[in-house]
């Protein structure tokens, strides 16, 4: 499967399907959107998760900035040398439990609403929800003193299409392992 991921990629650079030579890529609506960020702004358009107004969208883009931010910590992890990966441990918990993860939860208490933006379903909601699962599989106790994430995070799951999406055998995957990300450099580096 790797294999065919690696060919696949390389075939639709060559065809120039790829913009930047880079996946991802998503044929939609009769475009080949590529970088993330912008295919997650359409999708999130044309399906109304982006809020109402530029106003609202400016903090729908704020809160999905400051996830990215920790959801990258994350994500890097199994990157981190096996010596320091403790200390990067430690560090990311502290910068859940004493930065991210409060100013979240404030956004929720400042407004009383379900939601971040809007009081309506938004991608920061849905981003900030797949986050607080990184975060849970890292370390279940970081959520324990954030009752209005937890709250967010049962609401968004519990919609029937993300519900469907967190069945087991279904497409999302736990954060890489050192093992997922020795097969991923080895397709990689074979081109």
């Amino acid at each position: 499967m790797h294999q065919a991921f690696h060919s696949t990629s390389f075939l639709l650079s060559q065809d120039g399907s790829l913009l930047f030579q880079q996946v991802p890529m998503v044929e939609i609506d009769g475009m080949k959107l590529v970088q993330t960020r912008a295919i997650l702004n359409y999708i999130a358009t044309k399906y109304n998760l982006y809020g109402k107004d530029a106003k609202e969208r400016a903090l729908i883009d704020m809160y999905t900035e400051g996830v990215a931010d920790l959801g990258e910590m994350i994500l890097l992890l199994p990157l981190c040398p096996p010596n320091e990966k403790d200390a990067k441990v430690a560090s990311i918990k502290e910068k859940s439990t004493n930065r991210y993860l409060p100013a979240f939860e404030k956004v929720l208490k400042s407004h009383g609403q379900d939601y971040l933006v809007g009081n309506k379903l938004s991608r920061a909601d849905i981003q900030l929800v797949e986050l607080l699962y990184y975060v849970e599989e890292l370390d279940p106790s970081l959520l324990a003193n954030f009752p209005l994430l937890k709250a967010l995070k049962t609401r968004v799951s519990n919609l029937p299409t993300v519900k469907k999406f967190l069945q087991p055998g279904s497409q999302r995957k736990p954060p890489m392992d050192a093992k997922k990300l020795e097969e991923a450099r080895k397709v990689f580096m074979s081109s």
